[in-house]
C-alpha cells in the first residue's frame, strides 16, 4: 500500500534481521530510544531515525567497491610479452556487499591491433573428403599470406580425424585392418581407421604443414557420421602438445562434410563411461581413449573450449550448415561458415570468421555464486547504452567499449563467507576478478555485553536490546518463563479487540510466542506475519525469485510484480538493429508488446503497414543484390537481413492480396518488389532484376501516332459507313422480294405483254369444182 514503512513493518527483532529487510533500513542501537514503542521502531528509515533523535548511534552499512589492479589497456598484440598486453580494465576488484544494496562498476574492453593468432586446422579425413585433401595441400603458404595481412605474429598447427576403430563405427574385420577400402571400386586403398591424430603442434614455419597435409591419406569409416567432437576436445584440452600460447589468439578450425557423433552414440559400440574431458593423447600422438570413453557432449565441449579461450569455426558443407549453426548457439564463441565441397573457399572462409570473432565482444561470467545477481549495461561503438545487454558487435580492431556491471548480493552466507568470481571476454584470456565479502553484521554486536545490568543480569545487552538467557523473558529480561495474568497481556494485542497474538502465538510477559508452522515461520511482534502468505505463481511462493515477508513478496535483483514473476531484463526484447522492441513497442516482464498497430513478432520487427518498412527492406535488398546502400558492410547486412529471403524475377507478380508493394528510385529508373511476411518470422522478398525504366517520346513518334490515329478514325468511318449502306441495301431487297411474292399474277401472264405476231381469222364460202368449202384464211 501507498506509505508503507518496510522497516518498521518487517518486525525485525534485531540490528542485523533489520539490515536484511531492505538497503535502505536502518537500526537505533541507543539505549533509551523510544522505550515507549515496540522493537520494531528501532529499525527505520535513516531520515526517520535521525528525527526520532537517534543520531550518532544508527548502524547503516552500505555496499562498497576498490579497484585492486587496474594496467591501462594496450594498443597492440605484437612486439611485447603476453604479461604486457592488456585486453580488459580493471583486472580486479573487491567488493563489500550489504544485502539488497547493488553497487557496481564500469569495465572497458578493447581488441588490440596485431594480436598473435594460433590457428590449428582440424581436417576430416574420411573417404569423401579425398579431393579436399587435394586442395588444402600447399594451404599453410596461402593462409599465413593472407593471415599476415592481420597479424605480424601467426602460428599454424595441423590435425585430422576419422571415427572410433570399433564396430559399428568403422570396419574392424580382420581383412580391413590394413585397408578397409578393400572391395571399394571407386576408391580400392586407403588408409586404417583412427579417432584422432595429432599431426604438427603449432608453427611459424608454415612449409611444415604444407608437408604434413601433403603426406596424408584418407580412410575410409562405415556410418556416415564422424568423430569429430572427439578431436575437437583432444586438440582444446591437449595444450602442451598442441602448443596453444597464453598471448595468442586461439582459432580452432574444424572441417568436415558430415554430422558428428555426439554423447550417448558410444552406447552402440558398447562405450558407457562418459568423457572425462581430460587429455589422452600416447607418445605418437593419437588418441588412446578412442576405444574406451563415449563421444564428449556439447556441454563439455563448450567448458573446455572457454577454459582454454578457443574459438571454434565449424567450416561445414552447404546440406549440413543449420545443424552446425543449432550447435553455436549451444556452444558459446563458435563460429559456422560454408564450405565449397572441394574446399577451394577454406581461405576467405578462415578470413571471414577471423574478422567476424574479431568485431564482437561478449563478456562471460564464471563461478558466479548463487546468492549474487549480475545485471549489465553495454556501451558500444555508437554511444548509446543498451541495458541488460553483455555483448557489442560491429567493431574494428582497436574499437574500445564498455560495460556497467551492476552487483547485488540476494542474501547472507554464513558468517566470514567470501567469494570470488570472474568475469571475461569470450574468447580471450584476459580476466577480471572480483572478491566478494559481505556486510551483514552490525558494528554493535561486537560491543555485546553479557550479564548486563541493563537486562536485570539475565541477558546479554547488544544494539539497544536484551538477549535474554533460556528462561528469561521481557525487554530487559525482567520475566521468568510461564508467567501469566492479565497484567503481561496488555502488549500482546495489535489492536483493542483483537485476539491475543493474532491467534496464532502465546502472550508471555507481554511478549508474543509464535506458533510453529508446517508451512513456514510466523513471526512479528503480534505474530500478525509469516513467509509463507504470498502471491504465488504457477503454484511458486513468488516465482521463485523473491522472498515472501509479512505477505509481501521482496523481489530478487532483476524481477518486479506482486509476484515477482516479471523480468526486467531486456536481451530477448532488443531487435538485430538495437533497436528495444524495433521501436514499435515496450519491453514488458521480458517480452515485446507491440503497440504499432499492425507490427508483430517476438521484437516487433514485422509491420507490414507501418511506414519506413519499405526503406528498411530496401537496404536489405540494395546490399545483398549489390553491395551497396546503407548496410554494404557484410556483416552488418548479415546481422541486420538475416531473415530476409529474397528471390529476383523478370515479371513482378502483384496478385497476393498479402503482398505489400514497394517501389524506389534508382537512375531515373524504378526499382519494385514486394514482400510477404511468412509465418516463420522470415520475410520473402520478390525483386525485380533489373530495374523499370521509362523514356520520353520524340516529336516524330507524336506525329507519326496523331496521323494513323486521323487515318484511322477515318477508315473506321469508312467501315461504318459501308456497313451502313449495305444494311440498308439489304433492307430494300428484302421488301422488294416481299413484295413480288405477294402479287397476284405471273410474270408469264402480264397483261402488258403483246406477242409480236397477230392472228387474224376470216369466214368465207366459195365453189370449186362444184363443190362448196367453209373455212378460215390466215
Amino acid at each position: 500500500a501507498e506509505g508503507l514503512n518496510l522497516c518498521t513493518s518487517g518486525s525485525a527483532t534485531s540490528c542485523e534481521e533489520c539490515l536484511l529487510i531492505h538497503p535502505k533500513c536502518a537500526w537505533c542501537s541507543k539505549e533509551d530510544f523510544s522505550s515507549t514503542k515496540s522493537i520494531t521502531s528501532r529499525c527505520d528509515f535513516l531520515q526517520n531515525l535521525i528525527a526520532n533523535g537517534c543520531a550518532g548511534a544508527i548502524e547503516n552499512p552500505s555496499s562498497s567497491i576498490s579497484v585492486v589492479k587496474n594496467v591501462p589497456l594496450s594498443s597492440k598484440g605484437s612486439g611485447q610479452t603476453h604479461l604486457d598486453v592488456t585486453q580488459i580494465m580493471p583486472q580486479k576488484v573487491a567488493l563489500n556487499l550489504r544485502p539488497g544494496d547493488q553497487t557496481s562498476f564500469r569495465v572497458q574492453v578493447r581488441q588490440v591491433e596485431d594480436y598473435p593468432v594460433d590457428l590449428y586446422y582440424l581436417m576430416d579425413l574420411s573417404l569423401s573428403m579425398n579431393d579436399d585433401l587435394d586442395n588444402i595441400r600447399n594451404l599453410g603458404t596461402k593462409l599465413a599470406e593472407e593471415m599476415r595481412k592481420l597479424t605480424s605474429n601467426f602460428r599454424l598447427g595441423f590435425g585430422s580425424f576419422v571415427d572410433k576403430n570399433i564396430s559399428p563405427f568403422s570396419y574392424t574385420a580382420p581383412r580391413y585392418q590394413n585397408n578397409p577400402c578393400i572391395g571399394y571400386k571407386l576408391f580400392p586403398s586407403c588408409v586404417p581407421s583412427f579417432g584422432f591424430r595429432h599431426l604438427l603442434s603449432l608453427t611459424d614455419k608454415v612449409d611444415r604443414f604444407n608437408e604434413e597435409v601433403q603426406k596424408q591419406k584418407v580412410s575410409r569409416n562405415r556410418d556416415a557420421p564422424e568423430g569429430g567432437f572427439d578431436a575437437i576436445l583432444q586438440a582444446a584440452v591437449c595444450k602442451e602438445k598442441i602448443g596453444w600460447r597464453k598471448e595468442a589468439s586461439h582459432l580452432l578450425v574444424f572441417t568436415t562434410d558430415d554430422v558428428p557423433h555426439i554423447a550417448l552414440d558410444g552406447k552402440l559400440g558398447g562405450l558407457v563411461q562418459p568423457h572425462d574431458g581430460q587429455c589422452h593423447l600416447n607418445e605418437a600422438n593419437e588418441y588412446s581413449a578412442s576405444s574406451q570413453l563415449d563421444y564428449p557432449s556439447l556441454a563439455l565441449l563448450g567448458e573446455k573450449l572457454a577454459e582454454n579461450n578457443i574459438h571454434l569455426i565449424f567450416a561445414v558443407t552447404k546440406s549440413h550448415y543449420i545443424l552446425y549453426k543449432n550447435f553455436t548457439t549451444l556452444i558459446p564463441g563458435t563460429t559456422v561458415e560454408i564450405l565449397h565441397k572441394d574446399s577451394k573457399n577454406i581461405i576467405e572462409l578462415i578470413v571471414k570468421a577471423y574478422n567476424s570473432i574479431r568485431s564482437k565482444v561478449e563478456l562471460t561470467v564464471w563461478d558466479s555464486p548463487e546468492d549474487i545477481g549480475l545485471t549489465f549495461t553495454a556501451t558500444c561503438q555508437d554511444g548509446l547504452s543498451y541495458p541488460g545487454l553483455r555483448k557489442c558487435g560491429d567493431l574494428k580492431i582497436g574499437d574500445t567499449v564498455s560495460f556497467e556491471v551492476a552487483v547485488e548480493a540476494r542474501s547472507c552466507p554464513a558468517e566470514d563467507t567470501s567469494h570470488t568470481f570472474t568475469i571475461k571476454p569470450a574468447g580471450f584470456r584476459d580476466t577480471l576478478e572480483v572478491a566478494v565479502t559481505y556486510s551483514c553484521l552490525c558494528g554493535c554486536s561486537g560491543r555485546a555485553a553479557p550479564a548486563s545490568g541493563k537486562c536485570s543480569g539475565n541477558g546479554t545487552y547488544a544494539c539497544g536490546l536484551c538477549e535474554c538467557e533460556p528462561g528469561y523473558l521481557g525487554a530487559r529480561c525482567e520475566c521468568e518463563e510461564g508467567a501469566s495474568g492479565d497484567l503481561h497481556h496488555a502488549l500482546c494485542r495489535e489492536a483493542e479487540g483483537k485476539p491475543l497474538c493474532s491467534g496464532r502465538g502465546e502472550c508471555s510477559c507481554n511478549q508474543c510466542l509464535c506458533y510453529e508452522s508446517e508451512f513456514g515461520n510466523i513471526y512479528g511482534p503480534f505474530c500478525e506475519c509469516d513467509d509463507f502468505s504470498c502471491a504465488r505463481y504457477k503454484g511458486v511462493l513468488c516465482s521463485g525469485h523473491g522472498e515472501c515477508h509479512c505477505g509481501e513478496c521482496k523481489c530478487h535483483a532483476g524481477y518486479i510484480g506482486d509476484n515477482c514473476n516479471c523480468s526486467t531484463e531486456t536481451d530477448s526484447c532488443v531487435s538485430s538493429d538495437g533497436q528495444m522492441c524495433s521501436g514499435r513497442g515496450a519491453c514488458v516482464c521480458g517480452k515485446c508488446q507491440c503497440t504499432e498497430p499492425g507490427a508483430f513478432g517476438e521484437t516487433c520487427e514485422k509491420c507490414p503497414t507501418c511506414p519506413g518498412v519499405c526503406s528498411t527492406k530496401r537496404d536489405c535488398i540494395e546490399c545483398k543484390l549489390f553491395n551497396s546502400g546503407r548496410l554494404a558492410d557484410n556483416q552488418t547486412c548479415q546481422k541486420h537481413c538475416k531473415d530476409e529471403i529474397i528471390t529476383t524475377v523478370d515479371v513482378l507478380e502483384t496478385d497476393d492480396p498479402n503482398a505489400i508493394l514497394c517501389a524506389y528510385p534508382v537512375n531515373n529508373c524504378v526499382m519494385k518488389f514486394t514482400y510477404l511476411e511468412l509465418p516463420s518470422g522470415k520475410s520473402n522478398l520478390t525483386v525485380l532484376k533489373e530495374p523499370a525504366c521509362s523514356s520520353a517520346p520524340s516529336a516524330v513518334t507524336i506525329v507519326l501516332a496523331v496521323i494513323g490515329s486521323v487515318v484511322l478514325i477515318g477508315i473506321i468511318l469508312l467501315a461504318l459507313w459501308k456497313l451502313l449502306v449495305t444494311i440498308h441495301d439489304r433492307r430494300e431487297f428484302d421488301r422488294f422480294q416481299s413484295e413480288r411474292s405477294r402479287a397476284r399474277y405471273e410474270m408469264a401472264s402480264n397483261p402488258l405483254y403483246r406477242k409480236p405476231i397477230s392472228t387474224h381469222n376470216v369466214e368465207f364460202t366459195f365453189n370449186k369444182l362444184n363443190k362448196s368449202y367453209n373455212g378460215t384464211v390466215d
